[in-house]
């Protein structure tokens, strides 16, 4: 199996991809709620407020940070955890066992370990996360970006070659390794349409621009059954689903819409 099947199966099996899906889809939905451009708002306040709802639904369905278990009152537990969420968000939260993700930073950056895997956020234009470019993003976000490759080319493929020819790439498949291995959720939104992405991949460093992944999975392509849930009678995926990336647009019910329009997050 290639490393993003290993990968997203095994986050798959755990609940972990379906919670970063419901985490994403409750801080977007919540952030077009609260957005309004007749109140002042603008595109980074609407970016800044999405952020930090995400990282605050993480943090929930995960149980890490201030909403870990730790009171011995499930009922004060619960009262913390569901507050403010919306009815639906909290119908549709995956119920995920209390450590099973833990917090794991890099230098200042938010991320989120399972076992081996850890992952951080990194936010981009709508219909653009194919070429986010890793030398304009932080210097964490290029260390993510440069490590090394588990999967390089087949030394085959360079015979034949002189070596003033293949040390570039040799040195790009030579990386840094990091304390944990290190994956990217990149997502997007077009407020304006109100259509998001949301992708889970091993980011690549394209110092001369082009493609920004060497793998990339859609987790908006399948949305899992029951909110992904994890139940005895829904077997776990086995492997990455083929559907091609496709934008979600989200709806909220007709009673809580607003004439505003907001922007996009950059």
């Amino acid at each position: 199996m290639s490393e993003q099947q290993d990968v997203i199966a095994e986050l798959g099996d755990a609940g972990v991809l379906a919670g970063v899906r419901w985490a994403h889809l409750s801080a977007t939905v919540r952030a077009l709620d609260m957005y309004s451009e007749a109140d002042g708002h603008d595109v980074a306040l609407l970016g800044s407020i999405r952020y930090t709802l995400f990282r605050d639904r993480l943090d929930r369905v995960f149980a890490c940070e201030r909403y870990a278990v730790r009171s011995g009152n499930d009922d004060a537990d619960l009262d913390l955890l569901y507050d403010q969420l919306s009815e639906q968000d909290i119908q549709r939260m995956p119920r995920l066992d209390a450590g099973l993700v833990r917090r794991s930073s890099l230098n200042g950056s938010p991320g989120w370990a399972y076992a081996d895997l850890r992952f951080l956020l990194a936010s981009g234009e709508f219909g653009k996360l194919d070429r986010l470019p890793w030398p304009q993003k932080s210097p964490t976000k290029q260390r993510v970006a440069g490590q090394r490759d588990p999967e390089p080319p087949q030394p085959s493929l360079f015979e034949g070659t002189v070596l003033e020819e293949t040390g570039g790439l040799e040195a790009l498949a030579s990386g840094e390794e990091l304390d944990l291995k290190t994956y990217i959720v990149a997502h997007s939104l077009d407020p304006l349409s109100q259509q998001t992405e949301l992708i889970f991949g091993r980011a690549q460093l394209n110092s001369g621009g082009g493609q920004a992944w060497r793998w990339r999975q859609n987790l908006l392509g399948t949305p899992p059954l029951d909110g992904g849930r994890r139940s005895g009678e829904t077997p776990p995926p086995t492997g990455p689903d083929t559907v091609p990336d496709a934008p979600v647009r989200l709806r909220r019910p007709a009673e809580e819409r607003r004439d505003d329009r907001a922007s996009g997050e950059q």
